[in-house]
């Protein structure tokens, strides 16, 4: 640590301490502001155990919600309530007794100067090192006026100041408009949100608006809450993951095979198998994952489009024994939905599976599937290359599947994702003596020679083959060839 960096304060969500450069700085006051229903409650409860965990004193005066209510909601995240010191305000004017109604006096002008006291007490008494206050709507609608809610929150913030707590204020954006003044108040703004999608679970994201005088990741990253509360994915920036790693070339069990890109094909590269359906692009990826296993350097096989038991069974069929080497743990098959996976999250899902379990082989099957996670595609160009660029500098040999639209003739495709791969492979049906056959082709590699014939693509109960050059035929990509007139050299 500097010697002039503020001390960190862990807020209990592992992602959000490493978007904020390791934690809150501590003895400022804190804004979290989100809908209803973006977790704000649960993150704050993180918050105060991480606190209390790590010896400190710690308070979450709550204004809103009921101590039973709280103690309910951390039992369902498996948390112990007896970590979370809870102090439970509720303001006489929310009672339904008549005796605690005042008639000669405004409410605001009684209720919001008692709430105050009752708060400024107890946190003398206490003397809190981490405090959250939920929520700040309460405060707004006992001050009734906009002019009197902010001068409170202003001695709120004089009442703080040197006093070496770290607070945390949660609002749910109730009021009408953006509160600018709310946000300049604050040492530091987290926002969290939740978009609607028209299918699937509710995707939801995490900003950090303002932290002053501190350096943290911006733009948005995506959270989830499940139990044991919110789980954050911080933004993939692949320039921090530079490594070093031995530029030689991995191979398959298929001579003819390597020998189409000049040998094997390039760590630290990526390579896109595009085609029509059924036309053996999670064939070929398979093969390269197999013989990746059988080396002994893991592989996974992210499958978003058909159930983990038909690919098996698939591979299985072509003579691949996929799940031998399953079974050893050297090959993994995890099953993506794209309707209750974000792209954040899915993101992360590699990373962890590159840097924790040493994975060397990573097929995405299929892109099609991760466009469909996405709310937008100019995002998943955005997505894709950061995810590539982090796989390629780890060293990682990826394979990129992507489906295009038709079966003969030209395709094609929702997004031009070609120029983001080293290497592309084109695969294509084509008509040859009434019978529909299968040629694939290297159509690219950034890194060293490669082969530019087609070849024939032969899939059945005997394995895999790789025919030899379709030198006596043109017009094959276009899915009608003819045989080629022999050229007349010239002696």
């Amino acid at each position: 640590m500097e010697k002039n960096e503020p001390t960190r304060i862990d807020t209990g969500v592992g992602g959000l301490n490493d978007i904020l450069s390791g934690g809150l700085p501590s003895g400022q006051m804190y804004l979290l502001e989100g809908d209803p229903g973006t977790g704000k409650t649960t993150l704050a409860m993180q918050f105060i155990i991480a606190g209390v965990r790590a010896g400190k004193k710690a308070l979450y005066i709550t204004l809103s919600e009921s101590r039973a209510e709280l103690e309910n909601s951390a039992r369902s995240h498996g948390w112990d309530t007896g970590e979370l010191p809870i102090a439970e305000f509720v303001p006489a004017e929310a009672s339904l007794n008549p005796e605690q109604q005042y008639t000669v006096f405004h409410p605001s002008e009684v209720e919001l100067a008692a709430t105050i006291q009752k708060l400024t007490q107890l946190i003398e008494e206490v003397k809190p090192d981490c405090l959250v206050i939920d929520s700040l709507s309460e405060l707004r609608l006992l001050a009734a006026e906009t002019m009197r809610y902010r001068r409170q929150l202003l001695a709120l913030k004089h009442f703080f100041a040197g006093r070496d707590t770290t607070v945390l204020l949660l609002d749910d954006r109730t009021a009408e408009g953006s509160d600018m003044q709310l946000q300049s108040i604050a040492h530091g703004v987290v926002r969290l949100e939740k978009l609607q999608r028209s299918y699937g679970v509710t995707r939801r994201r995490v900003e950090v608006i303002k932290l002053r005088g501190s350096a943290y990741r911006e733009g948005f990253h995506d959270y989830t809450i499940q139990r044991g509360g919110l789980a954050v994915y911080p933004r993939l920036i692949a320039n921090e993951h530079e490594t070093v790693f031995d530029g030689e070339r991995i191979t398959s069990h298929l001579p003819a095979l390597d020998q189409m890109f000049g040998g094997g094909i390039n760590r630290g590269s990526s390579t896109l198998l595009i085609g029509p359906s059924g036309s053996g692009k999670s064939t070929l990826a398979t093969v390269y994952a197999y013989a990746a296993a059988k080396r002994g350097e893991r592989a996974i096989m992210y499958v978003f489009d058909e159930v983990l038991r038909t690919a098996q069974d698939r591979a299985e069929g072509l003579g691949i024994p996929v799940r031998e080497e399953i079974a050893k743990g050297t090959l993994a098959m995890s099953q993506i939905d794209p309707a209750g996976l974000s792209p954040g999250e899915f993101t992360w899902q590699i990373r962890q599976d590159v840097e924790r379990r040493d994975t060397r082989v990573v097929v995405i099957d299929s892109l099609n599937g991760f466009l469909m996670s996405m709310p937008g595609e100019h995002d998943l160009s955005l997505h894709l290359h950061e995810l590539l660029a982090f796989l390629n500098q780890k060293g990682i040999v990826t394979f990129l599947i992507y489906t295009q639209h038709g079966l003969i003739g030209g395709m094609q495709t929702e997004v031009d994702v070609s120029y983001l791969s080293d290497t592309v492979v084109l695969l294509r049906y084509f008509e040859a003596q009434g019978n529909i056959r299968q040629a694939l082709s290297v159509v690219k590699q950034r890194v060293g020679q490669h082969e530019r014939s087609l070849r024939e693509l032969r899939m059945n109960e005997g394995g895999i083959e790789i025919g030899e050059p379709l030198a006596d035929f043109q017009g094959v990509l276009t899915g009608v060839p003819n045989l080629a007139m022999p050229i007349e050299r010239e002696d």
